[in-house]
């Protein structure tokens, strides 16, 4: 009897715990899409000035959905900190929780965290090319269409890869100030 009581809590707990949304019942894979698509438009629209993005690979897991932009807009050492800055005061204005920051000079990123369990990434790779990403909580499967957000950059459909950023900013691209 004391077995099948404990089997029946932890079965009660794990379900409890299992795969399901935070921002309760009825969210699918496309709302969550839709949601980090919002979030997405939002920090890049605080960013001035603005730069140039498109979008990266929207992928999926067994309950959970992952949105990038790539921005195109080369990011040069001396202007990443003003970049992660903007990024990271919004984040915190807009209640995300920051899990951690990177502070490599040439490979600086940020990772934070809604209060519906969303992951917010911005990170940095080779030449200034900045990448944001936000994955979902587990929420309920379905099918997610592409995102309906126009891109400020070029689509690169039908490439293996988005190239490396190519679009100059006087601000952005510029060395010291």
């Amino acid at each position: 009897m004391a077995l099948a009581l404990a089997l029946v809590l932890v079965l009660g707990v794990l379900a409890v715990a299992g795969c399901g949304s935070e921002e309760g019942d009825g969210v699918d894979m496309q709302n969550a899409a839709e949601r980090a698509d919002g979030m997405l438009d939002a920090v890049l629209q605080e960013i001035d000035p603005k730069v140039d993005w498109t979008h990266g690979p929207t992928t999926t897991g067994s309950c959970e959905v992952s949105r990038r932009r790539t921005v195109m807009t080369v990011i040069s050492v001396d202007r990443r900190g003003s970049f992660l800055g903007i990024v990271d005061r919004y984040w915190r204005r807009s209640g995300y929780q920051i899990n951690a920051i990177n502070n490599d000079s040439e490979f600086p990123a940020i990772y934070a965290k809604t209060k519906e369990g969303y992951a917010a990434s911005l990170r940095f790779g080779g030449e200034g090319q900045a990448f944001f990403r936000i994955d979902s909580p587990c929420v309920e499967e379905s099918e997610v269409a592409d995102s309906t957000t126009r891109p400020t950059a070029p689509t690169y459909e039908g490439m293996e890869n988005i190239p490396r950023p190519n679009i100059r900013s006087s601000f952005w691209s510029a060395g010291a100030p």
